[in-house]
């Protein structure tokens, strides 16, 4: 499923324009975006939880000639699905 086909389930079930729809779909996940830039947590209640993740600065191995490089610090963000969205993904 794609931006594009979340909107449209969302106008039909709440009797919306395709446009409105896309446009609050658009502002859901700017907004999660701009918390998780802030490192915030995002938790949405019987979805899940949207975590930034810092992974700190390493040693590391080019493949192709065995030469020790560094790795960068990073920041990811992650998802953990609630159990509701667990139970329902294993029946």
């Amino acid at each position: 499923m794609n931006n594009a086909e979340l909107a449209e389930l969302v106008a039909t079930a709440n009797d919306l324009t395709k446009a409105d729809a896309r446009r609050i779909v658009d502002s859901v996940f700017v907004s999660i975006g701009e918390a998780a830039s802030r490192g915030e947590e995002v938790a949405l209640n019987a979805f899940g939880k949207f975590k930034v993740k810092h992974t700190p600065a390493r040693e590391g191995r080019n493949p192709a000639n065995g030469e020790t490089i560094m790795i960068a610090a990073s920041r990811k963000l992650t998802f953990s699905a609630a159990k509701a969205v667990k139970d329902k993904l294993n029946g």
